[in-house]
């Protein structure tokens, strides 16, 4: 890729248009304690502005030394010299469409990532970024100039090339960078500000190129950055991208933010009258006013309708000790009047991104509200710069011992990363990765729930029991057949809750496989993938083995070799194959039935109108002829409705008793409206008996239908 090509990496001079700052922590060693809202575009044109001819260079590098010592005041400068003369001489003659000289991005980044207080390694490898990918400098010279680690950070967020990838050059081009940020999160950091700095400069690319950049960057990017706590650089990316995608909104959102601008700040009297209320509480804290960006505006808008004053922005309250927030959290609580609903305790539970803070509302005297965020100096530092404000991640007294084959393994990895990473490798295709990715980014939101050997699993918002199957068990889910939530028997598509105990049932058949209706269940994309795959071909899906060697069918006419269940009343015509009886709807004799092959030589039997046979259908699988044999002995699972009365159970299991049919289980629902649901799986001697069963259990006072499960639990 040439310098002067346009490029998702945006080489174009700035959109001219206000946006507000990001914000940024400027806490070590004491200094400018109190500016906590710092503009990174005014620092970096400030930095950046004129020519850039050698005898600028000093002044260039000097701007991002000031800034990487505010966080690391014995850091040494010298390799960051060193790597800015490789990067200016590489690039040198490059230009971007704007005229400037290409140096000026990778500068901006490096600044960009400065400000945020990434350690030294991240600067340097920022300042080569590009030079692989753009220049004759080749990955052997990176490593034998700045060693393995710097090698493996610019490797990361070097692109593929379109030459050789095609279309996919952008799906596999993220794929290759996020299995990089699971050895080292630090490839990501890099990224998110390369991002932003061409969103920055992205006003000259012709309209419909501005929104796919942008759409990307709302679909992939500002949820990486959501994730790694990145909030400094989540903010001003997610404003750009307003402004691109939705211009008339963002111009009115602008307007009201002027408007309110105009009137004065109601903020700052509540500000004032809690710094006194800390000051007579003895509490030393920093009270600082800050403004909501414009994206946070325009949702705040939505959801309550008119704006007040006291809505463009909040309280932050800074103080050194966690103990400390909870003593400000009481004073507020005293002085002032609280709104409950507000209240939130991101401290005792941190968010998954590694967001600590405490979370109130507050109405003073005259009737407005402040909402207020409290926390330590330290929690503010990592709410802004995330996975950033960690460091080196290799740099911990405690690493994770390499793999046997030397692989890195990033020991601050977060769960939901990992996960990303081992779906992907189940995605083979890129068009199949890239929806998945996007769909999995989406959701926002994740819950903690606990499995019964005391580990726990992290899991989107509105995870279901299936989702927790997969996770835990990976393809070896496919056997799962049900689930206890809380110590509860509950069905697979329960939609689980942060903090659930939840312990997954498997069956030891090994023919066991997943309904498709467990895709209308399935959150995460680790369990739609595996599921779909079973679906679509299950004699290749995972953990099934080698397949069997394909045998002619049996001649015109000839007998097929029986094929049994275990209880031995189906045959189905192909030879030598395991028949079961599908858990949608229980197939019984006489039913009129069909079968569908699955893995392991296995066919399913389902009756004919069952929802399932219409999906197979539907996808193409065709169906296997099955027949009844005259045994008749049989497995059925039976679903009793009642009005809820005492003994009704037992006088349902005596009526069962008494026509000599065994009770293999048995779950009686929780009563609603004073109805009962009761689910039998039974054993029958003789098929033919399940008629006059069905009529004694409805004779049962209190029941008033019985009938044949369609969907029962771990269908």
């Amino acid at each position: 890729m040439t310098a002067e090509a346009a490029n998702p990496n945006g080489m174009t001079p700035e959109i001219r248009q206000p946006v507000p700052p990001a914000a940024l922590p400027h806490t070590s060693g004491g200094r400018r304690r109190g500016r906590h809202r710092i503009d990174l575009r005014r620092i970096g044109r400030a930095a950046l502005l004129g020519p850039a001819a050698r005898g600028r260079t000093s002044d260039a590098i000097a701007h991002v030394a000031e800034a990487h010592r505010a966080h690391h005041p014995d850091a040494d400068i010298t390799i960051l010299s060193r790597a800015y003369v490789l990067a200016e001489s590489s690039h040198r003659g490059q230009m971007r469409k704007s005229g400037e000289p290409y140096i000026t991005h990778p500068l901006a980044v490096t600044l960009i990532l400065a400000q945020l207080g990434a350690e030294t390694t991240t600067l340097t490898a920022s300042l080569l970024h590009d030079t692989v990918e753009d220049t004759d400098v080749t990955l052997d010279q990176v490593r034998e100039q700045f060693g393995e680690e710097v090698c493996f950070l610019v490797d990361g967020v070097t692109k593929l090339e379109k030459v050789d990838y095609g279309a996919a050059a952008e799906p596999e081009t993220f794929r290759k960078m996020l299995v990089a940020t699971g050895n080292d999160v630090r490839v990501m950091s890099i990224k998110l500000a390369d991002r932003l700095h061409n969103m920055r400069t992205l006003g000259v690319m012709r309209p419909e190129k501005q929104v796919r950049i942008a759409k990307v960057t709302h679909e992939v990017l500002i949820p990486l950055a959501e994730r790694l706590g990145v909030q400094a650089l989540k903010t001003e990316l997610e404003d750009l991208v307003f402004a691109i995608l939705q211009p008339e909104e963002n111009a009115a959102t602008r307007a009201l933010i002027d408007a309110n601008a105009a009137q004065g700040d109601p903020l700052a009297p509540i500000a004032e009258n809690v710094r006194s209320v800390l000051k007579d509480a003895g509490i030393t804290a920093e009270v600082v006013i800050r403004p909501r960006h414009s994206v946070s505006v325009h949702r705040v808008s939505g959801k309550r309708g008119e704006l007040r004053g006291t809505d463009f922005g909040r309280l932050l309250v800074l103080v050194g000790e966690d103990a400390d927030c909870y003593g400000v959290l009481g004073e507020l609580h005293t002085c002032f009047t609280p709104v409950i609903s507000e209240f939130k305790d991101f401290i005792a539970s941190p968010k998954f991104n590694l967001y600590q803070s405490l979370h109130t509302a507050v109405a003073s005297g005259d009737g407005a509200v402040a909402e207020i965020l409290i926390r330590t100096h330290q929690m503010h530092k990592v709410a802004e710069a995330g996975v950033v404000a960690l460091g080196n991640p290799y740099a911990q007294p405690e690493t994770a011992d390499p793999t046997e084959d030397g692989d890195r393994v990033d020991p601050t990895r977060p769960g939901w990363l990992s996960r990303l990473l081992q779906w992907q490798e189940d995605t083979p295709d890129p068009d199949a990765f890239w929806t998945s990715l996007r769909a999995d980014l989406a959701q926002d939101r994740e819950i903690t729930v606990f499995r019964a050997d005391g580990g726990t699993l992290g899991l989107p918002a509105g995870a279901s029991c299936v989702d927790a199957a997969y996770a835990q068990y990976g393809t070896a889910a496919h056997a799962c057949i049900g689930a206890r939530v809380n110590g509860r028997l509950a069905t697979l598509s329960t939609v689980l809750r942060d903090g659930d105990s939840v312990q997954l049932l498997l069956s030891h058949d090994a023919a066991s496989g997943p309904s498709p209706d467990w895709l209308d269940h399935a959150r995460t994309p680790a369990a739609r993938i595996a599921i779909a795959g079973w679906t679509a071909d299950p004699s290749t899906a995972h953990d099934a083995g080698p397949p069997a060697a394909p045998e002619a069918a049996p001649a015109a006419g000839a007998p097929a070799t029986p094929s049994r269940h275990a209880v031995e009343h189906a045959v189905t015509d192909l030879p030598d194959a395991t028949v079961r009886m599908a858990g949608c709807c229980t197939p019984v004799p006489p039913d009129r039935v069909l079968g569908f092959a699955v893995r392991g030589g296995v066919v399913t039997v389902h009756r004919e109108g069952c929802a399932a046979v219409s999906r197979m259908r539907a996808l193409g699988r065709e169906p296997v002829g099955v027949r009844w044999q005259d045994t008749a002995d049989m497995r059925v699972t039976l679903i009793a409705e009642s009005f809820g009365r005492p003994h009704l159970l037992a006088d349902l299991t005596e009526a069962i008793a008494t026509a000599g049919v065994e009770v293999v289980s048995a779950t009686v629902e929780p009563p609603t409206e004073q109805r009962v649901r009761h689910t039998y799986t039974l054993q029958l001697p003789d098929a033919t008996g399940l008629p006059a069963l069905m009529r004694a259990m409805r004779e049962v006072p209190g029941v008033y239908d019985v009938g044949r499960a369609q969907h029962p639990e771990g269908a």
